[in-house]
Order: structure tokens, then C-alpha cells, then sequence
């Protein structure tokens, strides 16, 4: 797939790639060409640096991801979304997107659809009003987690919680295994202890936290700077995981990583993690095929 093709594709809403989200007004429905295309996203945002490969790692740095300010709405985006594309970084297994997100207050993303895919979204600061053609109408807090499995396909929008406060948040996608499923959604409050990681996200319904059409497991937690911890992957044979640092400073499997930093990790039973500052991780142990 060429550049134009995937901006087609992902925001416009065609092909396998879901639509992207658009600020209120923002972007009108247009036709399917290169000109308009281009006319409404551009063709920029390709970073300075590409990944660093090491081993059996692969390492995004938090400032060579892609980066789209768009005033309403500033985002970093750790594999190609949008008018960000490098093939290079497309994904991590079934890993599709991983944006980092901050939306002005009273602004948002006005309804959009969505088809086939595991949508997550995991507020750091502030709130996110949802509104989506199930008939749920919400809002997002802090210290929560929301799944949509798009399924057959749903619409939905989400706006900054705060008419002045900016919100800040992870969008996360994971290709599903199976197409086609009835739309649904749900949303829990975490239960974080301080110093282990915490399971927020799995393939089972009765596990802790979130399920999804997918064999991943998400784990979040916030490390005491010194605290070292042992993480034993569910799946080792079909599974990576990719780590990323939401806060600090983190030695996993022997690489410092930083604040935003990532790292996809293949071909390990466990993870040796110690926490070099305060820090707070994600980890996404997720198919690699």
C-alpha cells in the first residue's frame, strides 16, 4: 500500500483501516480522490529518526513519532495514522495504532464510524464525553477504561469533558480475530496498586479488567523509582509485547526507555523491569501474526 492509498483508506473510511476522527466541523465528507485527500490532511508529519533495532527489540523514541497539531487536537502517534505514514511503522502485530492525544477544551471528535476493530481508550488527564449509535452515552474518566468492539460497525464521537481544561489520552487499536462480531461496549474503573502491574485488559470476559476479540493482555502500573519486578508473558509462543513508558524512566530487559518511549519485544518468556525514576508503564502483550 502507497502513501495515498493508506491516507484514502484511513480517513476516509475505506478498505480495512477504520475512519479517524475529526474535530467538530473540521472535516466535511468528501470524495474519494487524491486531490481531496491531500487538500484535507496534507502529506508531512514524517519523523527525523527511524527505529532503533536492537536484538530482538525494536525501539521508538518519543520524538521520532509522528506528530500532527492540529490546534484542537494534539497528537503523537507511534505507528502511521492519518497523514502520518511510515511503512516502517505500521504496527506491532496486531498492534494497529497507539496514539497520544491531547484535546482543547470543548472541542472533540465529532461522530465518525468504525468497522472491525478493538478500540481502547485509557484517559490520563481530565475527561471524555461519549456518545456512540449503541445508545451509550458517557463519560470517560481519569483512572478508567473504555473498550468498542467495532464489529459490524458503529459510529461515535468524543469530546473533552472540560469546556476549558485540556484532556489527555490514550487511543489505542487491535486488529480483531474475528470480523463481523456485534458491536459492543464497555467501560470499568481500574484498580491500580502501587509497585505491581496491573492486569486492565485480556481475551476473557471473567479475567480482571476489559476483554477484547483478541489474545492480548494490557497490564498498567506505576513503579516506586528502585522498585524491579519480574513480568511473565501469557502467550510466549505467538505473543510480543510492547512496552510503553507513560511516565519516567524504566530499564526493561536491560534498555533505559523514557517518558513516552516504546519498545516492541519479541522471542522472551519474561520481562526484567526496574524502574530508574518514578515511572508508569503500559505493556501490550499482543499476536504478533
Amino acid at each position: 500500500m502507497d502513501r495515498k492509498d493508506f491516507l484514502k483508506k484511513s480517513v476516509l473510511g475505506t478498505g480495512a483501516i477504520a475512519a479517524t476522527a475529526v474535530a467538530a466541523g473540521a472535516l466535511a465528507n468528501s470524495s474519494d480522490d487524491n486531490a481531496s485527500v491531500e487538500k484535507q490532511v496534507g502529506f508531512n508529519h514524517i519523523p527525523p529518526a527511524t527505529a532503533e533495532k536492537k536484538g530482538n527489540f525494536i525501539i521508538h523514541r518519543a520524538n521520532t513519532r509522528g506528530h500532527a497539531n492540529h490546534g484542537w487536537l494534539d497528537s503523537h502517534h507511534t505507528f502511521s495514522f492519518a497523514n502520518y505514514y511510515n511503512p516502517e511503522r505500521m504496527n506491532f502485530g496486531v498492534l494497529r495504532v497507539l496514539n497520544d492525544d491531547m484535546i482543547a477544551g470543548g472541542t472533540g471528535f465529532n461522530t465518525h464510524p468504525h468497522k472491525d476493530m478493538e478500540i481502547i481508550s485509557i484517559p490520563l488527564e481530565g475527561s471524555l464525553k461519549h456518545k456512540d449509535s449503541m445508545g451509550n452515552e458517557t463519560v470517560i474518566k481519569t483512572g478508567e477504561i473504555q473498550v468498542m468492539s467495532a464489529g459490524t460497525g458503529v459510529q461515535h464521537s468524543e469530546f473533552n469533558g472540560s469546556a476549558k481544561d485540556p484532556g489527555k489520552f490514550l487511543q489505542i487499536w487491535v486488529f480483531p480475530n474475528k470480523k463481523n462480531v456485534a458491536p459492543r461496549y464497555d467501560q470499568i474503573s481500574l484498580v491500580e496498586k502501587e509497585n505491581e502491574l496491573n492486569q486492565i485488559l485480556s481475551p476473557n470476559p471473567n479475567d480482571a479488567g476489559v476483554w477484547i476479540h483478541q489474545n492480548a493482555w494490557f497490564n498498567l502500573g506505576t513503579l516506586q523509582k528502585g522498585k524491579s519486578i519480574e513480568h511473565a508473558l501469557r502467550a510466549p509462543a505467538t505473543n510480543g509485547v510492547y512496552a510503553f513508558v507513560i511516565e519516567g524512566e524504566a530499564k526493561i530487559n536491560g534498555e533505559v526507555l523514557g517518558k513516552r518511549d516504546g519498545m516492541g519485544i519479541t522471542g522472551v518468556t519474561t520481562l526484567s523491569i526496574e524502574a530508574q525514576t518514578n515511572a508508569r508503564l503500559l505493556l501490550m502483550e499482543v499476536p504478533l501474526v
